[in-house]
Order: C-alpha cells, then structure tokens, then sequence
C-alpha cells in the first residue's frame, strides 16, 4: 500500500517487536504507522448516599489508584514503542488510549475517518468482547478498510496474489474498491464467485464479468472463477480456495447479511473473522 496510513491496534500489553514485520513494509512503501495501545478501565462506579438533593456520591475505594496504574503502564508501553519505531526508521506515531469500553470504541472509529485501513492486532483476540468491539466501531463506524490477521505478515500489504470474494453487493464493492492499490500491484487477481445464479435478476448471465472488465481497465491481471460449494459453508470454501490459487490476501464485503443473523446463525463473514490462517481485507 504506497503512500498509504495505516492505524495498527494493539492491547496494552504489546511489545515492541510485534511491529518488526510492519515497520520494515511501512519503510519499503512509503507508508504512515499510527499504533494505537488501548486499555480498557472499569466504568465509574459512583455510590449515591442520601436522598434527593441531599444525597452525596462517593468513587469505590481503590478504584482512581488502580486507573491511574493502568494508564501509566500503557503509557510506559507507548514509550517503548515509540522509541522502538524511531530506531527502526519508521514514519510513526504511538497512540496511548486508556479509556470505558465506549471511549475506546469512539478513539478507533475517529482514526478509521482519517486512515487508509486499520489493522487490528491478533493479541486483541484474547478478549473477544474487546476484539468484537474494535472490529464493529471500524467496520460500521468508521470509513477506513479493515484487516485481520496481517500485523505479522508483511506481504499482506503487497500480495503478489490475491482471492477477492466477489458476491454483487455495496460490502463487496467497497472492499474491493479499497483494495485497488493493492489488487494493481499483484501479478494475479482471482475473482471467486461461488453458486452464481445465472439469470439477470441475480448474478447476470456472465457472473463476475462486469467486475473484471472495471479491474483489468484499473491495470490488474484477473482472472473469473465460479466455484460449486458443494454443500460446504462458504466462507470455508473462500479460504480452501484461495489456498489453491496461493492467494496471501483475501479481499470480501462483511456482513452482507445483518450482525443479529451472522452471531445467531453463522455464516461467510463470521467464519472469515474467526479464522486466523490468512490474512483478510473487510468492508461493510
């Protein structure tokens, strides 16, 4: 991603090493780090004592000290990093937000209206509520491409192939049109349409030409491949396929279908979110 900025999110607890792989593609592209460290504090506990206008409020007893704790640990880890990425020779800057699980959604929302994408760091998955969250205040919150699996694998900024999930729909498209520098810069580009409905009111009569017609005049090399899923969960047929054609990069819509159905039921988005083999470029 050349002359890209890229916003990293880390949990409080990451070292500086975990950002070798990205600082050494960030120098080779010209590309702008923003690592964001959060770290999530207990809400406010306020106690109500007395009636009425009367009544008095109280914090717990321990709760500011163990706040201020945790935020001069995270800003102790920003330091580091900091320190780290300069060394490196890395345009960067190091973020430090200790905040409710609210502001903490808002912060990455805010740097997703003013960055190209955000990665999101596979150490945020040891909380799943907190992993949820980030990836829902970036997905419907903010404007930017999300990426997952990719804050230790380089090439996923420059794939030298890539398996764009291609189901006619805005999610897909805006993935896609995010992905562009990326898919112009690959030697190949497999577009992967799977059960097409042939008929005019679906998938056209020539699924995925129109898309390749846009991209090869973008100066991509692509190539349309229609796949039977045979039965198979489709967002296990995109990875088995995208392991065929060698693919370092999946580019997909998320949530095609709404958040309630895809947490209740499963399905594509849920099972490309959980996986963590390949890297994987979302948009909604």
């Amino acid at each position: 991603m050349q002359n890209a900025t890229i916003t990293v999110i880390l949990g409080e607890n990451a070292q500086p090493e975990q950002l070798e792989p990205l600082s050494r593609a960030a120098q080779e592209h010209n590309t702008h780090l923003i690592v964001m460290l959060l770290c999530e504090v207990p809400p406010i506990a306020v106690y109500s004592i007395g009636i009425g206008e009367f009544s008095t409020y109280s914090l717990p007893e321990g709760w500011q000290a163990d706040v201020d704790d945790a935020n001069t640990a995270v800003e102790a880890q920003r330091g580091k990093i900091s320190q780290y990425l300069a060394d490196q020779g890395a345009s960067a800057e190091v973020r430090a937000v200790c905040g409710e699980a609210t502001g903490l959604r808002n912060a990455v929302a805010s740097a997703g209206l003013v960055c190209d994408t955000i990665i999101i760091g596979d150490d945020l998955r040891s909380d799943e509520r907190l992993f949820n969250d980030v990836l829902h205040a970036a997905l419907f919150e903010s404007s930017a491409a999300v990426m997952l699996n990719a804050a230790n694998n380089p090439k996923a900024l420059s794939p030298q192939s890539v398996f764009v999930a291609w189901k006619p729909g805005v999610p897909a498209t805006r993935a896609i049109r995010a992905a562009l520098p990326v898919l112009r810069r690959a030697q190949d580009v497999t577009v992967g349409l799977f059960d097409p409905i042939l008929s005019a009111s679906q998938d056209g009569e020539n699924p995925g030409s129109g898309l390749a017609a846009w991209l090869n005049h973008q100066g991509c090399s692509v190539a349309v491949q229609q796949y039977p899923s045979g039965g198979q969960e489709i967002g296990t047929a995109i990875t088995k396929r995208a392991q065929e054609t060698g693919a370092g990069l999946i580019v997909m819509g998320a949530y095609d279908h709404s958040r309630l159905r895809e947490t209740v039921f499963g399905g594509t988005t849920r099972t490309l979110l959980e996986q963590r083999d390949w890297p994987v470029l979302l948009c909604h």
